[in-house]
């Protein structure tokens, strides 16, 4: 596949995703600013964020610093619960929008965050984001942690379908291939937080005979397979060096051969209902 980091994957909404975005999870808040400097310094155009990470307005002061022209960013948050009703619930949805952009700002893309909630509070929380996109302060609506059922509920009473994206935890590890079977279907970019296993596999035998023979890191190799399924990954990481090079992964690409091996990763059991979403790590 050839891609650079300025490609984009076109979602349902019209909008364009970049191809690889920039996780914010579990990032200090005296520190997240400037690692979505250092980000956006390397090229990256994309970073996911959420209310739940408690460090919207840090990634908000990366906006405002960077000296990049808004249109020329893509921002990402989402919601974890909804408010008493209706209108808190949308008044929490434009919270999100002024902590990242200020009062007149948008936000590109806004995601229920997991349907662990409950059908009742997603379609509330649905239905106020819908109302925000319509006001086009969200240009693109989606969700996070959606398995099919989840996603047909969602297709029974939504007027914004298919949603944008559903972002996944994703990785030769875990591959939920049929739910990323159904969004391909349906037109839903898929997003891959944790694309590095949390470094947990660091020493696999193939992963890291992969990575021998194109001269790259195992972080490299996992960003860059995410790439080749199509998947946008969202890589996290504090530390300048890593952030560069995870975003090093444009100049090889991985074979047949090469995804076979990872395809053949055993698989574990999906973490799609967890409450703490480590995301993009």
């Amino acid at each position: 596949m050839s891609t650079t980091i300025t490609s984009s994957l076109k979602l349902a909404s019209g909008n364009k995703l970049p191809v690889l975005g920039f996780g914010v999870w579990d990032s200090p808040t005296d520190l997240t600013t400037k690692s979505c400097l250092e980000a956006l310094k390397v090229g990256y155009r994309h970073i996911d964020t959420a209310q739940l990470y408690g460090n919207e307005a840090e990634v908000g002061g990366a906006v405002k610093q960077a000296g990049i022209a808004r249109e020329q960013l893509f921002i990402t948050s989402k919601i974890y619960s909804p408010e008493s009703d209706a209108q808190s619930t949308y008044q929490k949805c434009l919270d999100s929008v002024k902590k990242i952009d200020g009062d007149n700002g948008y936000i590109d893309l806004f995601l229920i965050h997991n349907a662990s909630v409950g059908a009742d509070k997603c379609k509330t929380m649905w239905q106020a984001m819908e109302k925000v996109h319509d006001e086009g302060k969200f240009k693109s609506i989606g969700v996070s942690n959606y398995g099919i059922g989840h996603l047909e509920d969602l297709k029974s009473y939504a007027k914004v379908w298919p949603p944008a994206v559903n972002q996944l935890e994703l990785h030769p590890w875990l591959q939920q291939r049929e739910v990323v079977e159904y969004c391909q279907k349906n037109g839903i970019v898929v997003e891959a937080y944790c694309p590095l296993v949390r470094n947990q596999k660091a020493d696999d035998p193939a992963l890291n005979e992969v990575a021998k023979k194109h001269g790259k890191t195992t972080a490299q190799v996992l960003v860059r397979y995410c790439i080749e399924k199509g998947w946008s990954p969202l890589p996290k990481s504090d530390n300048p060096g890593r952030i560069a090079q995870n975003a090093d992964v444009f100049n090889f690409g991985l074979g047949k051969d090469d995804m076979e091996k990872l395809d053949a990763r055993p698989q574990e059991a999906a973490l799609v209902l967890a409450v703490d979403n480590k995301s993009t790590s």
